[in-house]
């Protein structure tokens, strides 16, 4: 099942152009909102609700629960930033595809955010263990119906997290002692759906 945006951006980003919508659309629980009219508070959001960060495409996808993150703007977008460990099984689908998803679950969903936290993807259909249901945005880019609030975000940048880098070592040091330090992966939102 695909799902196409109410709202798309031309190169400037300023101009909105309506799209029509399809007989999908209308059976889908979540809408689609234009980026640019989200009022979040980023610094509220992602320690206060826990999402789940998802990646792949309709063949095959992986879905994990991140605690760090970031909404803002660079290079005149909307962008939010995200943390992945090299050894997570969701780092193979970040780096082989184009677009990522952030869903923000609802609170009575919290067994699905422990399940995703919890399990590898690499034993676990962890999608078909929570019984959510995937939809797709641009680029194929998988997310839940289930969700209150959907970021689609398409890769602007990526970079390792390096050690040598880090000014406040004693924040950052009880999170690493075995090294793994994260890539961060800073996306477009490209398409937002809300509940």
């Amino acid at each position: 099942m695909r799902f196409y945006p109410l709202y798309s951006f031309d190169q400037s980003g300023y101009t909105i152009t309506t799209i029509k919508t399809t007989k999908e659309m209308i059976a889908m629980r979540l809408k689609s909102v234009n980026p640019k009219e989200l009022s979040l508070e980023a610094l509220r959001v992602f320690p206060g609700r826990t999402p789940l960060l998802t990646a792949g495409d309709k063949a095959a996808c992986n879905t994990m629960t991140i605690g760090w993150g970031g909404l803002g703007t660079l290079w005149r977008k909307p962008v939010c930033t995200v943390y992945v460990r090299p050894s997570r099984h969701t780092f193979q689908f970040m780096e082989n595809h184009d677009y990522f998803t952030v869903s923000f679950l609802p609170a009575d969903r919290k067994d699905a955010l422990t399940l995703c936290g919890t399990k590898s993807g690499r034993d676990t259909d962890k999608v078909a263990a929570c019984g959510l249901t995937l939809c797709y945005g641009a680029g194929d880019a998988p997310f839940f119906d289930e969700a209150e609030l959907v970021l689609v975000c398409r890769k602007l940048y990526a970079q390792d997290m390096q050690p040598e880098l880090v000014i406040d070592a004693e924040a950052a040091a009880p999170l690493y002692p075995e090294g793994d330090w994260h890539r961060v992966y800073i996306g477009e939102v490209v398409e937002a759906y809300q509940a």
